[in-house]
């Protein structure tokens, strides 16, 4: 039997701005400003005060799923205005060095298993990515974007071709923690 209404809230802290036009979200922080559009879903959002109310009238089983979806996305947005979001990836390698250049929006890793071309990963939307020794630190606002760009650099270096057991070489996420170091 379908419930008549799935409603969830959302407190908004004090030094972060919210607005809400058609179901589309604007998050403004201390970091920057994040913009995200939840119009594709079959969902009411609105601003109350300091909460943000998210519901389904009459929702189906996807649909009241996608009132905690959404929460968590809206939440993420001002954890991530507030804090940021860093990743840090780890170097391995035994067999030949790797090395790892940043330019522009493009990662290029260099001498992975020998290789003589360098592999390359594109950098998604606005995120720093530093190279320190044996550590790449990818840090945003945006955690979709944090992670992404984590998740392409760890499947730039995957092994193909050989025994993934014997080569171990490769670039893994390491840590993920809310906040930005400077």
């Amino acid at each position: 039997m379908r419930s008549i209404e799935v409603s969830k809230t959302i407190q908004i802290p004090d030094d972060v701005e919210i607005s809400i036009e058609e179901r589309k979200v604007t998050v403004k922080g201390q970091k920057g400003t994040l913009t995200r559009d939840f119009s594709h879903a079959p969902i009411s959002i609105k601003l109350e005060g300091k909460t943000i109310r998210v519901w389904a009238e009459w929702p189906r089983k996807k649909e009241a799923a996608l009132v905690g979806t959404i929460c968590s996305h809206i939440e993420n947005m001002i954890t991530g205005v507030r804090k940021g979001f860093t990743c840090k990836l780890k170097i391995v390698f035994s067999h030949f060095p790797i090395s790892v250049k940043v330019e522009n929006e493009t990662i290029f890793i260099e001498n992975f298993t020998g290789e003589r071309s360098p592999r390359r990963v594109k950098v998604m939307g606005d995120v720093q990515v530093k190279v320190q020794s044996e550590d790449i630190i990818v840090q945003g606002i945006n955690l979709e974007d944090v992670t992404q760009t984590a998740a392409s650099i760890e499947q730039g270096t995957k092994v193909k071709r050989k025994d993934p057991r014997v080569f171990l070489d490769g670039i893994y996420v390491n840590e993920k923690t809310e906040g930005m170091e400077e």
